[in-house]
């Protein structure tokens, strides 16, 4: 009976050094590889920039949706070192029958994203030449920055808009001649 027991008490006690081996990490269970999943902050974060609007053709007192204008986004950005370089400037694509365009600034055109500190959306080009005077309204020419974002998560992008923006036929009138 004194050997079942201490054998029992032996036991025990091997099998509580296995447990509390294993819950060290001394165990022979392999260790996860954590570096194989994706980070959660890489998840939240946008993949894509995408600043949205509508641009119009104002006749008389109508404002009609302008089809295949073009706007540009200008953004300034800064280096690791908190220099400023040259902007970046993109393209829109081509309004749509109902006057939107859509803007897309990608990583790959980007070292760093998060650098960006300001962008501001212009109009760029109307197709029409009977609506090709720029206006200024929401600041169309001289710069509107990106208002009202929100995160997409289901297409990585965040997305901004502006506008809407608007031509005239009617040339802007020049003051005392020059």
């Amino acid at each position: 009976m004194a050997l079942t027991t201490s054998s029992l008490a032996i036991s025990m006690l091997l099998f509580s050094l296995v447990v509390v081996a294993s819950a060290n990490g001394y165990g022979y269970a392999p260790k996860p590889k954590l570096d194989k999943y994706p980070k959660a902050e890489d998840k939240l974060l946008p993949k894509i920039i995408g600043i949205q609007g509508i641009i119009y053709c104002k006749s008389g007192s109508k404002l009609i949706p302008l089809q295949g204008a073009v706007a540009r986004v200008t953004c300034l950005a800064v280096d690791q070192h908190g220099c400023k370089p040259a902007p970046i400037t993109i393209l829109s694509c081509p309004t749509d029958a109902k006057g939107y365009f859509l803007a897309t600034l990608f990583p790959s055109q980007l070292e760093d994203a998060s650098k960006l500190k300001e962008c501001k959306a212009f109009l760029e080009n109307s197709p029409l030449e009977t609506c090709k005077v720029p206006t200024d309204v929401n600041k169309g020419i001289s710069g509107a920055p990106l208002s009202s974002s929100h995160l997409l998560s289901d297409k990585h992008m965040k997305l901004s808009s502006v506008g809407p923006f608007v031509y005239t036929s009617k040339s802007r009138p020049i003051s005392k001649g020059y």
